[in-house]
């Protein structure tokens, strides 16, 4: 299938997919990081905001939330979703606001969507100018040294007399800042069975650059990712949450 059918085509299956995904205990792990280190101001801005989840805890907590997503059927469910917020359809690598935000959130590694290291940069300074003075943007992410391409996660659930089964992996060759994300949908119903499959380009860099391009934008603070923990990164795991304070 296409890239991007996931999030197009096949965007009725996104949040089965995402099923087993823990979105309050995420989402209070970036409200409680701005609590710590930020402005404490209300107004979030949620990049690749999918279907809208986590923005829906974000507003059962008082913020004014608005939503970012490239695919707009994914934000036709978020808007149903969450219909006290605001959504728009652009590219998280080039967006601006007239209204600066006081958090912005980049959830489930899709800061990795920015395909490649220039469109990231894009996407930092974006958030650099969409950010009040005090304000935090809260991202986690892989470093590429640390991927292993044998692992994968895999979940299976019963939705209308079908069983899906999603797996989801990171494949890196090894060198270069490309790696995919691949993804693959499985739906048996009855005697019958279907299979998508999609290998995403995602953006590959390790910690050490990353801490780089965001130094002159933000304050950087690393942790373990662990949403139910604050434990500063000890630099042997290869996921980690990035809580970034413009200055």
């Amino acid at each position: 299938m296409p890239h991007n059918a996931l999030y197009t085509d096949l965007s009725c299956y996104y949040d089965l997919m995402c099923a087993d995904i823990d979105y309050k205990t995420q989402s209070d792990s970036a409200h409680r990081m701005h609590q710590i280190f930020g402005n404490g101001g209300k107004r979030h801005l949620d990049l690749a905001c999918g279907t809208g989840p986590h923005i829906q805890y974000f507003c059962a907590t008082n913020y004014d939330c608005s939503g970012l997503d490239i695919n707009q059927p994914m934000l036709d469910i978020a808007q149903e979703r969450c219909p006290q917020a605001q959504f728009s359809q652009g590219n998280m690598c080039a967006f601006h606001y007239e209204n600066r935000f006081d958090l912005i959130t980049c959830f489930l590694y899709s800061i990795h969507y920015s395909g490649v290291l220039k469109e990231l940069a894009g996407c930092i300074e974006s958030a650099h100018g969409a950010l009040e003075k005090g304000g935090v943007f809260f991202f986690n992410v892989v470093d590429r040294r640390q991927i292993n391409n044998d692992l994968f996660i895999q979940h299976s659930i019963n939705h209308e007399d079908s069983c899906f089964t999603f797996r989801s992996a990171w494949h890196y060759v090894g060198n270069g800042e490309k790696q995919t994300l691949n993804l693959s949908i499985n739906k048996v119903s009855n005697d019958s069975q279907q299979t998508w499959e999609d290998k995403h380009p995602m953006v590959a860099l390790d910690f050490d650059e990353l801490q780089d391009m965001l130094s002159p934008y933000f304050e950087v603070h690393i942790f373990e990712h662990d949403y139910g923990k604050i434990i500063p990164w000890q630099k042997q795991s290869g996921n980690a949450i990035f809580v970034c304070v413009k200055v």
